[in-house]
Formats: structure tokens, C-alpha cells, sequence
């Protein structure tokens, strides 16, 4: 895949802030093509069982994501929820590490703490949310936008 336009070569591959939340395991992802939240099951409430390719909406602290299933043979299942893709805004593996530092610390924060600390909080407007899309309290995009430094 090192020659597709949508792969960052100033990118690696890294696992970024792994940690327990209500018994399973959240964290980040780093590829030259991606980086995504990533939910591994760790026999906890958060884990639900779905077919690969198959999308379910999770509640964190931040608000409700959505999260798809895939199966890998060395990894087993996961799921994942898309943060930047394509990277290619990101100018090196330093940068993509605070994105995901930073993705990971404002998920941990319930919206109403984010007002607080001086954010803000965007709702969709309802025309543009599709049955595909999860009515989220924070606009992804907005708030990740703000991570890669972009407006």
C-alpha cells in the first residue's frame, strides 16, 4: 500500500494510550493511512458482540460513537471508530501521537466539562443527520479538525 496517494509515509504504526474503560480496552491507533479509536474486548460492558462489517453506537463520556466490527487473524475481533483518515495532514509521527493523545483525553471528558474548560459544544443540525450517522452532541469533525490544527 506504500504507493497509494492516501498513505502519510511520514507515518508508522502505533498503538497510542491503551487503557481499561468499564472493563475493556480503548485506545488509539496510529497507520500511515489512519488513525482510529479502537475498542478491544477485554470481558467488560462495553464489548458487544457483532459481525464484521456490522456498525453499533457506543456511549463514553464525550458523547455516542459509532463503532464498526472487523475480525483480524492475529488481533481476533475489534471495533473502531474512524477519528482522521486520510492522514495525510499530519506532517510526522509526533504530531500523530498528540492528535491521539488529545482525541484520547477529550473522549474521556463528559461535554458538560468541555464547556466548562472553555470548548465548545456543536450540535448537527437534524436535516444532516442520516440513518448511517449518530446524532452526536459534539460534531466529530469539528472537534477533530481542531486536533490536526485545521479550521
Amino acid at each position: 500500500m506504500h504507493d497509494m496517494p492516501f498513505v502519510n509515509p511520514a507515518l508508522g504504526v502505533e498503538a497510542i494510550g491503551f487503557r481499561r474503560h468499564d472493563g475493556d480496552w480503548l485506545g488509539v491507533m496510529i497507520t500511515p493511512w489512519f488513525l482510529n479509536l479502537f475498542l478491544i474486548y477485554g470481558g467488560g460492558a462495553l464489548w458487544g458482540d457483532i459481525p464484521a462489517g456490522e456498525r453499533r453506537y457506543l456511549n463514553l463520556p464525550c458523547g455516542t460513537l459509532q463503532f464498526l466490527a472487523d475480525d483480524d487473524p492475529d488481533l481476533g475481533p475489534y471495533q473502531y471508530s474512524p477519528l482522521i483518515a486520510p492522514v495525510n495532514s499530519l506532517p510526522d509521527m509526533a504530531t500523530a501521537r498528540q492528535v491521539a493523545a488529545d482525541a484520547l483525553a477529550a473522549i474521556f471528558v463528559p461535554p458538560a466539562d468541555a464547556v466548562a474548560a472553555g470548548g465548545t459544544i456543536e450540535k448537527l443540525p437534524p436535516a444532516a443527520v442520516d440513518r448511517d450517522q449518530v446524532a452526536e452532541t459534539v460534531s466529530r469533525r469539528v472537534f477533530l479538525r481542531k486536533l490536526a490544527g485545521r479550521r
